[in-house]
């Protein structure tokens, strides 16, 4: 089945059933005169919250207060010290764990995000480390953006896609018919063969 405009789709459920893409769904909420930053799993919530009769409308950007916190602790609020994934925060969060090589998780930033985006002044770096050891969850990274590279990794996996020279540009063309339809956004060697003498023209 062929991807609709999206002023065809009557409701989420069908919405849901393709994939899109995060410029694509900045570009709907846009049109339509809708909240249109934040991941990926916001634009959606916007675009279902639409689809049930509510408009989140844009909000106005705050100004950023200049950070005036010189000694962190556990207590000290994200916005508050001016929060960034720099090496002022990285040593930080490094003393607080004992990694030599600590490394900022994809829903710690997902929550930083999110926690300086709502304006959540009790949001403290403590919070932000419970999220990294899995105690607490605030926000959480999109992992359907990942859909394509896993797509793309199965594809090369497979053996029998070795008849391409350009394997990228066929899985490129492959996913095309898949996120154009209503098919599940994943890779299958069932999937190549049903499709093959379209993706290699």
């Amino acid at each position: 089945m062929q991807r609709p405009d999206f002023d065809n789709i009557k409701d989420f459920d069908e919405f849901g059933k393709y994939y899109w893409y995060r410029e694509e769904l900045i570009n709907i909420c846009k049109a339509h005169g809708l909240k249109h930053d934040g991941s990926k799993i916001e634009l959606y919530k916007v675009v279902e919250a639409y689809f049930l009769g509510e408009k989140i409308l844009p909000q106005k950007k705050k100004k950023a207060s200049k950070a005036t916190v010189t000694e962190l602790n556990l207590n000290t609020g994200l916005i508050e010290c001016g929060f960034t994934f720099g090496n002022r925060f990285r040593e930080f969060f490094k003393e607080q764990t004992g990694e030599e090589n600590f490394k900022f998780n994809v829903d710690m930033v997902a929550s930083a995000k999110a926690a300086k985006e709502n304006g959540d002044e009790s949001f403290t770096l403590g919070d932000l480390l419970d999220i990294y050891y899995g105690k607490k969850t605030y926000a959480t990274y999109d992992r359907s953006a990942l859909q394509w590279n896993r797509f793309v990794k199965d594809f090369c996996s497979d053996d029998a896609t070795c008849i391409y020279e350009e394997r990228l540009k066929a899985a490129a063309a492959l996913w095309k018919i898949v996120r154009e339809s209503d098919m599940k956004k994943e890779y299958t060697h069932e999937l190549f063969e049903k499709y093959k003498d379209m993706i290699g023209e």
